[in-house]
């Protein structure tokens, strides 16, 4: 493997087509496509920042190194990634790409993230700033996940997450065989038109919240204050710990839940109307 180290780098396509390459103490200044169509690349304790550095790229490392703002839409259209203690400010990282390993990695400027990927483990991550992160993504195991940012997730399906806190408005819409583990998820209209969203001990804040949602799953679940006007139209089978403020229209399936505010059933409901909900105790 060749070996480049304590080296500077600038322009256009300064190591393209390389093939078996390791990297340490490099630095990729101000230019484009610096690491294009190439494989087996490791990159150890690297600063980046032209634009577009790992495009159309096959296995490849990258440990204990920086994208800078000038990195922007650093890596795309590759497989095969592995990324540990990693802090990114750049935007608009990992498109269409195939296999990512992320771990203690900070995104600081995740907006338009994770577009159209594939195979997807992540542990210890946090992104911020992540508006529109994780559309449609498939096939993901997430744990110990920070995300700060809104409409995340749509359109992904078959998504794990366990252990993680999710500030996030409209998330999870039209979503496929989505499970969340042990998770706070706080933000408004979570899970509209998602179909078999499963949430396993979470805690939900926000209003609105699972809406209009086809086989929609909640086990041992607690319901934050905000979170009113719940399950409007939703196919739901849910066991809830605590108090709910309000449950709305509900639209088949069961309830359980220790207590709850408001119960609203009118003229709105939607066929077949025949969610059964039952109040374990007083509120």
């Amino acid at each position: 493997m060749k070996e480049i180290r304590n080296q500077e780098f600038g322009g256009e396509r300064p190591l393209y087509c390389e093939h078996d390459l390791y990297l340490e103490n490099v630095i990729i200044h101000a230019g484009e496509s610096a690491i294009k169509e190439t494989s087996n690349i490791t990159a150890v304790g690297c600063r980046f920042e032209g634009k577009y550095p790992f495009w159309c790229c096959d296995t490849f490392t990258v440990k204990d190194s920086i994208f800078t703002v000038g990195a922007r839409a650093a890596l795309w259209y590759s497989k095969n990634l592995v990324m540990e203690n990693t802090i990114v400010d750049a935007p608009k990282m990992f498109r269409e790409m195939d296999g990512l390993k992320l771990k203690n990695v900070i995104i600081d400027s995740a907006a338009e993230t994770l577009w159209h990927c594939r195979n997807i483990e992540m542990d210890n991550v946090r992104c911020d700033r992540a508006d529109y992160i994780f559309m449609h993504c498939s096939d993901a195991v997430i744990r110990n996940f920070k995300l700060s940012g809104n409409y995340s997730f749509q359109w992904s399906k078959n998504i794990e997450i366990h252990d993680s806190i999710l500030n996030t408005k409209d998330a999870f819409w039209e979503t496929d065989n989505v499970t969340v583990y042990d998770s706070v998820i706080d933000g408004e209209f979570l899970g509209w038109h998602s179909r078999n969203l499963r949430l396993v001990r979470c805690h939900i804040g926000g209003s609105q919240p699972l809406c209009y949602a086809e086989g929609l799953i909640l086990e041992d679940c607690t319901f934050a204050p905000d979170a009113d006007l719940a399950l409007e139209y939703s196919d739901v089978k849910a066991t809830i710990k605590g108090n709910v403020v309000s449950i709305k229209n509900p639209k088949s399936g069961s309830i359980k839940v220790d207590s709850v505010g408001e119960i609203i059933i009118d003229k709105n409901l939607k066929a077949p109307g025949d969610c059964k909900i039952e109040v374990l105790s007083a509120k």
